[in-house]
């Protein structure tokens, strides 16, 4: 099938891709100190923390991108860096920490170096001290292709996250999402991907068909999407590297929202016939079908839990636009939402604790998080338009399509969990249906 053929060309790509890009290994012995964030629910007040100027040949860019990756999480503050061209002048040298303390309120410190290696690749070594116990907590040593800097800098960062928070970090992904230009009724849309901060965007599609709502599969290889290429929309399969794609079924009626199983095996979507949408799974390999929902109602925007054994959902078969969730195989739905206001687009989390999704109440959307079983429902931004929900591969953060009143563009926005207030994801132009991809490695 060629199906199977292109997935097995994924796993071979990905070996020979990520192996020779970034070499790790732990530069200097690691002293496991007291300093430990804890994030829960509600607003975290950020740790402040000294990122010091590294050494070397890019040594200034790739602080700038680790302080702007830490600072831009809400989970750290970083302080201004010029105490730390006095107080940390020399990788190799002890900090100076007295002088940290008395100019700072800093709880942590990095410094690094850049090193050009005699085989062509640059190397950042970097180290992370607890100013107050003067201890070193984490030292490690990042080799790749200088073209690489930013997803090292992405990397100490992520490195720095998880050694200060237990939890992984989320910088070195990428964004799937769908670039507008023109205006209605002349609107193209091309499908692109670019790193999660809205760097090294790279276009997937011509622009020459419509296409909507892109979905990683586990591994950043390979998508799926919906394409107007033949008239109707149909899904498509993209492999991301070499750009190759397919139609993944050709199906009687039109086909929407598809979304990948946790183990990539299947993909789930709803599927428009004789007047009825309902959701239909399909696996990957044979390109069997089989039908998940029935009844009366519009069924769709599907979402797997991580473990694979339940599926989120929404339906309007109660009247009224709402989430539902249901087993894998298609029994026992149940309604989770509640409250008068119409939900919609169900995101299960990574980690799952949680379902994001699109409130409308009011002449207002929102975007909002809840529990599995729908308590704990809170709305964490709200605006004109908000919609098409997107977990960070940690389950701590949101991006979202935002359109801040009528007739302006939508734009790509973020927000953490636990509150604090949403910002902007740049983009070359008009951007929605993001879709956030799994760590690169």
């Amino acid at each position: 099938m060629m199906a199977r053929s292109l997935f097995s060309a994924l796993g071979c790509a990905a070996a020979l891709i990520a192996a020779p890009l970034v070499v790790a290994s732990p530069a200097f012995a690691q002293a496991r100190g007291p300093l430990m964030l804890t994030l829960e629910e509600g607003v975290v007040r950020p740790l402040p923390i000294l990122i010091a100027p590294f050494d070397g040949p890019r040594g200034a860019e790739i602080a700038e991108i680790v302080a702007r990756d830490l600072g831009g999480s809400g989970v750290f503050q970083p302080v201004s860096p010029s105490v730390g061209r006095t107080a940390a002048p020399n990788f190799n040298a002890p900090p100076l920490f007295e002088q940290i303390r008395s100019a700072t309120d800093a709880r942590a410190l990095v410094t690094g170096e850049a090193i050009n290696e005699g085989d062509g690749r640059l190397s950042i070594r970097f180290r992370l001290w607890d100013v107050l116990s003067q201890e070193q907590l984490a030292g490690f040593q990042y080799r790749a292709d200088p073209n690489a800097t930013r997803r090292m800098a992405h990397r100490v960062a992520d490195s720095i996250y998880e050694r200060l928070t237990g939890e992984p970090g989320y910088f070195e992904t990428r964004i799937a999402f769908v670039e507008e230009t023109g205006r209605a009724p002349r609107v193209s849309k091309r499908l692109a991907v670019m790193d999660y901060d809205g760097a090294n965007v790279e276009y997937l599609t011509s622009g020459s068909e419509l296409v909507l709502t892109p979905r990683y599969a586990p591994s950043e290889q390979a998508m799926t999407y919906i394409s107007y290429r033949e008239g109707a929309p149909r899904v498509y399969l993209l492999n991301v590297q070499t750009r190759r794609q397919e139609i993944l079924g050709s199906f009687k009626g039109m086909s929407f929202a598809p979304r990948f199983s946790p183990d990539g095996s299947k993909v789930v979507m709803s599927i428009s016939q004789n007047g009825e949408t309902k959701i239909h799974e399909m696996d990957v390999g044979s390109r069997r079908m089989r039908q998940l929902t029935s009844g009366r109602g519009l069924d769709t925007s599907p979402s797997y839990s991580p473990d694979g054994r339940q599926i989120a959902f929404e339906s309007d078969r109660e009247g009224g636009q709402q989430i539902y969730v249901m087993d894998a195989g298609g029994g026992g739905a149940r309604r989770i939402s509640s409250g008068p206001a119409r939900h919609a687009t169900p995101v299960w989390s990574p980690r799952g604790d949680y379902i994001a999704f699109t409130r409308m109440e009011g002449g207002r959307f929102s975007i909002g998080v809840m529990r599995p079983d729908g308590s704990g429902a809170r709305t964490l931004t709200s605006s004109f338009l908000e919609e098409s929900p997107t977990w960070a591969p940690n389950g701590r953060r949101l991006m979202f399509t935002r359109q801040e009143g009528p007739g302006s563009s939508p734009q790509l926005w973020q927000v953490d969990i636990r509150g604090g207030q949403a910002s902007r994801v740049p983009t070359p132009g008009a951007a929605s249906d993001p879709a956030w991809g799994p760590p690169m490695r």
